[in-house]
């Protein structure tokens, strides 16, 4: 209630949950001389919702403040908009001073107050004030929005507030944005990077995942600055910032790094403790991890997850130089052994949504991929889920010997064993059980050739009966003491064969020049059965398998601008309800020239497809779903639509080029999904700009579609009109996703000057429902007739052997 009747009170939405604290509001008021200013309110029941904004109206309002703010500045008055002093309070320094800054950052830990709503001073322009803080402060200020405000506005005040914000947006909402607002702080002015640098620093306190992160990112988009302006640069100060010990949490819980059973068990020294002061203490220096720079600054809780994507990364640049497949791939399952020793250990996959520790690599699953020049290799990662991998206990090694004795000789329960402290439990409670089995302090003693010998006469020497028990089945021994035999109809055993075998997905053969189309081909349930069984951890409750690519030689920033504008479209078109089907996978990009992506389960490529069944598209799904009146195949050709439509809109917008068949996947369920990002917009192969069709639409794809003629294939243009006419109505969304990113970047999708103008015109604001469905008749017709999509084809098979 407000103590004064005399003040005029400006209509705000006080219901607003998202820009409350407790209740109260800051609005505005005019006092008895005229003057504006802000006041607190607090409420007691609900207000309704203030009425729908025009967008055009409250642009025309902002526009017409900031006008009048430089008039302000020029009449010598005071600031128009009133910021919060905390705000800016933690600001860049000179070189000299980052020792003063980061202590200061040390003792003030604590994020920003709540922003306050810029007030008036000239009466003149209180409406016009008042429709721009509606704006600010109702339900239609988003993200993108702020995002938006951010980088167009030229005045410091609407900055600043705006980085304030940020901090009332949840955290997920906000990373999506996490390369726009690195972009924007190394390579815009010096108002931006101040109203972004506090909610950096504040989450980069918050947890380690994200500080690594926005470490990775700021040395990915300064690498296109020069090298005497990048080494002084913003950008370069906050990785060095980040990458110290100054911002970690403050007042650490006690031993939060140390493991319960650390005291019976030395063997985890890549263990992020904050005991241990040597150096060396975190993954050490083998062959398949490289040396490791300036490790003695380097602050313990990051050492051991940025030694283990240094060891992978590694990995892959010696591969590169490898000349053949099968040694390729000899040398990674070598390589991931010697890196298995150092497992379990406080690092996780950043790929991965849920919280986990990695506890042991299947170094003989791990396949390389098909690249002509580079050496991309996906892995098996087998992890324990857990509360929280900074503070959980990091659960003790399993040997590989202990397997057989552990689950034959022990029924372990393991129920409910969800977090990783009952993990660190249970491991005390199996290295006890194995009394006769030495504990080791090192990898050496550990993996010693002797000691494994005399392991396996000890476990073999506690193996009891039940282990040749275990070897036969309940049904066996029964059968077996009834001594009765059992008769079964030969058209019962016809009858089972023929079922298996429809149902059955076709099966690769292994390809010394291939090796992934096996491993990619099994089912995601088979594998993840088949290396559970063979795992020390696979019976633990919370044990789970996860794979990741690792890439090195390649730049993914334009893989992940392509991750972000998909998920961004595939947003848009659940929002407008519009069945189209695209895959966006996870980027994570560590430098200019390496990362890591999320490979997309239980889909192999088009080029894999022909070449190891011999047959066509369409009696392909024939063979994998049935014939065409099946329930399966109608599901399987519904998907493969959708999906061919989504790519097909999203190619055209984003002039994605190297359609070959390498490049694009098909999953178990009928769904095609493009992969490889790395020529769109205005790039293109050797910048020839030999693809000249929309999108990639091929005779057997019409076919499995059903023909032109078919229903199916006038589904298909429908769904392209549909979504196109959902994408539209959300162009900027799109738009400022691309435009932020070209700022200062020296990407080859960002050459010529036309980049964003011609993405803008790919969306036809001007043209009617009418018109646009002309024009994709269009687009269908000339992409299917396309000349010099089937000669590219032919190119690759030429060059590449890709089919």
């Amino acid at each position: 209630m407000v103590s004064s009747s005399s003040l005029m009170m400006d209509t705000f939405d006080l219901t607003d949950s998202r820009t409350t604290m407790g209740g109260a509001r800051c609005v505005l008021w005019e006092g008895p001389d005229g003057c504006y200013g802000t006041l607190t309110v607090t409420w007691t029941s609900a207000v309704s919702s203030p009425p729908v904004i025009n967008p055009e109206v409250a642009l025309k309002a902002c526009q017409e403040v900031l006008l009048m703010d430089k008039l302000q500045n020029r009449e010598g008055s005071a600031p128009l908009w009133l910021v919060s002093p905390d705000a800016c309070s933690i600001k860049e320094e000179d070189e000299g001073d980052e020792a003063e800054e980061e202590g200061r950052l040390h003792r003030d830990p604590s994020p920003p107050p709540r922003p306050a709503p810029p007030s008036l001073l000239p009466a003149a322009a209180a409406s016009k004030q008042s429709w721009l803080l509606r704006l600010f402060e109702s339900k239609l200020f988003d993200v993108s929005m702020a995002i938006s405000y951010l980088y167009k506005s030229k005045e410091p005040g609407v900055q600043a507030y705006i980085g304030n914000r940020l901090f009332s947006f949840p955290d997920s909402e906000v990373d999506f944005y996490l390369p726009q607002l690195l972009n924007m702080y190394v390579h815009m002015d010096t108002e931006v990077g101040d109203a972004i640098r506090p909610y950096l620093i504040h989450r980069c306190r918050g947890g380690i995942t994200f500080s690594l992160l926005t470490a990775w990112l700021l040395g990915a988009y300064s690498s296109d600055m020069h090298i005497s302006t990048q080494r002084h640069s913003r950008g370069t100060k906050l990785r060095k910032l980040i990458l110290s010990d100054e911002l970690k949490p403050t007042a650490p819980p006690p031993d939060a790094f140390l493991s319960p059973t650390r005291r019976t068990h030395h063997r985890s020294k890549s263990d992020a403790t904050t005991a241990s002061s040597e150096p060396g203490s975190g993954l050490r220096r083998t062959g398949s991890n490289p040396k490791v720079e300036a490790v003695h600054e380097e602050p313990e809780r990051l050492r051991p997850q940025r030694e283990l994507v240094k060891s992978l990364l590694g990995i892959g640049k010696r591969l590169a130089t490898l000349p053949t497949k099968e040694q390729k791939t000899q040398r990674l399952i070598s390589e991931l052994s010697q890196l298995n020793h150092k497992l379990p250990a406080r690092v996780w996959l950043p790929t991965a949504e849920r919280q986990h520790h990695v506890c042991r690599i299947p170094h003989t699953q791990a396949v390389v991929l098909n690249s002509k020049d580079k050496a991309p290799y996906i892995i098996y990662v087998e992890v324990l889920e857990c509360k929280s991998f900074e503070t959980s206990p990091v659960p003790v090694r399993i040997p590989e010997t202990r397997i057989r004795s552990a689950r034959s000789a022990e029924n372990l329960d393991c129920g409910g064993a969800s977090d990783a402290n009952n993990v660190g439990m249970m491991s005390e409670h199996r290295a006890g059980s194995f009394s006769t089995v030495p504990n080791y302090d090192n990898d050496d003693e550990a993996w010693a050739t002797d000691d494994i010998g005399q392991l396996q006469v000890e476990v073999e020497a506690q193996t009891s009966s039940s282990d040749n028990i275990s070897q036969f089945s309940v049904d066996s021994i029964t059968s077996l003491e009834s001594k009765e035999p059992v008769f079964i109809a030969a058209g019962d055993i016809r009858r089972r064969l023929s079922e298996n075998l429809a149902h059955t997905p076709t099966t690769f053969r292994r390809d010394p020049e291939d090796p992934s189309a096996v491993a990619l081909k099994e089912p995601w349930e088979d594998k993840v059965r088949r290396i559970r069984e063979g795992s020390p951890y696979g019976h633990l409750m919370n044990w789970r398998l996860l794979s990741v690519i690792v890439k090195c030689g390649d730049d993914l920033r334009q893989e992940l601008l392509a991750y972000q504008v998909l998920r961004q479209l595939q947003s848009i078109w659940q929002q407008e309800r519009v069945p189209l089907w695209i895959k966006p996978y996870k980027i994570l990009v560590m430098s200019s020239d390496s990362g890591m992506i999320e490979p997309v389960l239980n889909a192999v490529s088009l080029h894999q497809v022909r070449k190891q069944s011999q047959l066509s598209l369409l009696d392909y799904f024939l063979q994998e779903h049935g014939s065409f009146t099946t329930e399966a195949f109608l599901a399987a050709q519904r998907s493969f639509v959708q999906s061919c439509a989504g790519y097909s809109l999203i190619c055209y917008l984003l002039q994605v080029k190297d359609r070959h068949n390498g490049n694009i996947l098909l999953d178990s369920e009928g769904h095609i999904i493009h992969i490889d990002f790395g020529f769109i917009l205005s790039s293109s192969p050797r910048n020839l700009g030999f693809e000249t069709s929309a999108f990639k639409l091929t005779s057997e794809f019409v076919d499995v579609m059903g023909g032109l003629d078919g229903d199916m294939f006038i589904y298909y243009k429908m769904l392209i009109l549909q979504g196109l006419i959902a994408a539209r109505k959300h162009m900027e969304k799109v738009l400022q996703i691309v435009e932020i990113m070209q700022q200062g970047s020296h990407l080859a999708c960002f050459h010529g000057s036309s980049t964003i103008r011609g993405l803008k015109e790919r969306f036809h604001m001007s043209l009617t429902e009418e018109q646009l469905q002309l024009l994709v008749e269009q687009l269908v017709d000339g992409s299917m007739r396309s000349i010099t999509t089937k000669l590219y084809d032919s190119f690759q098979y030429v060059t590449n052997g890709i089919m």
